[in-house]
């Protein structure tokens, strides 16, 4: 006598629906690294300008380095951008 398996009780076999989240086309992402040299009050002010625009939060910016040079520091972001 033949008796049908209980409805959901086999395992699927099937593909998932959906494909990888990772697009084939999608290009690699790329870091890049921005300076910036000038004195303390106008790297703060650039990096403040940088954050009213979106680009980059003002922790993200290594603190002012100074360069050796009278009046001058310098700022450090790194950035993934893709």
């Amino acid at each position: 006598m033949f008796i049908d398996p209980q409805p959901g009780a086999a395992a699927s076999t099937a593909q998932p629906a959906h494909p990888s989240t990772t697009l084939p086309d999608s290009p690699p992402q790329e870091t890049v690294r921005h300076l910036i040299f000038g004195s303390l009050s106008a790297v703060r002010a650039t990096i403040k300008h940088l954050h009213k625009l979106h680009y980059a939060e003002p922790n993200d910016w290594s603190q002012p380095i100074s360069t050796g040079r009278p009046n001058e520091v310098m700022a450090i972001l790194t950035k993934r951008i893709g």
